[in-house]
């Protein structure tokens, strides 16, 4: 197992939602992020069949093209009912447009009567300009609901409902998703690679 040392990193994804969420839990290990789309990285394209082959796809592609450690993540909605769709699929299904307004309602649509349970994977991986990578995965499961509820979050956050919680992410502050949600859980798993929060001022 390789660990980070405190310095740069590259967020790899032109997500505004993701940079965010993953700048905060990465905030506070010494460690100064930066995103593909600041550096003006191209998006690779998603070729792979899993979370983790598109997440280090992503991940080493920055790495190599910056010359920095990159972190990527690769996430999204899997509906049991769909046979895992939309999946790996996620973003697709949002269009060149990013509508998720109609990848929710297409998800709504194809479901039908059909039961509601879905989960959301994440995958992290950090990469090395050396091509050295470490990768782990978190999930939450949950139901769909229908209409879709709240403003907060992206993507499918306002249609899910996580296990034992009566808000959708959708209608979470962002404080409280990223308290737990398959992001939260994954970043879990990788605190072992991260440096230790730098120390504070004054303490002898």
């Amino acid at each position: 197992m390789r660990l980070l040392e405190p310095g740069r990193l590259v967020l790899a994804t032109h997500n505004p939602g993701k940079v965010v969420e993953l700048a905060e839990l990465l905030g506070p290990h010494g460690l100064d992020v930066v995103s593909a789309g600041a550096l003006g990285l191209p998006e690779p394209e998603e070729t792979e069949d899993s979370f983790i082959g598109n997440a280090r796809l992503k991940a080493l592609s920055a790495a190599t093209l910056s010359g920095l450690p990159a972190i990527a993540d690769d996430s999204g909605l899997c509906v049991d009912a769909l046979d895992g769709a939309p999946g790996i699929y996620s973003a697709r299904w949002a269009g060149l447009a990013k509508d998720f307004s109609g990848a929710m309602a297409r998800v709504n649509d194809e479901l039908g009567d059909k039961p509601r349970t879905a989960h959301f994977i994440c995958a992290l991986c950090v990469a090395w300009p050396d091509g050295h990578t470490e990768v782990v995965e978190g999930r939450v499961d949950g139901t769909l609901v229908w209409p879709p509820r709240g403003g907060n979050g992206f993507g499918y956050d306002p249609m899910f409902l996580m296990a034992g919680r009566d808000q959708t992410y959708g209608e979470m502050t962002r404080a409280e998703k990223e308290a737990d949600n398959h992001r939260a859980r994954a970043f879990g798993s990788l605190k072992a690679l991260l440096p230790s929060s730098p120390p504070l001022q004054g303490r002898g």
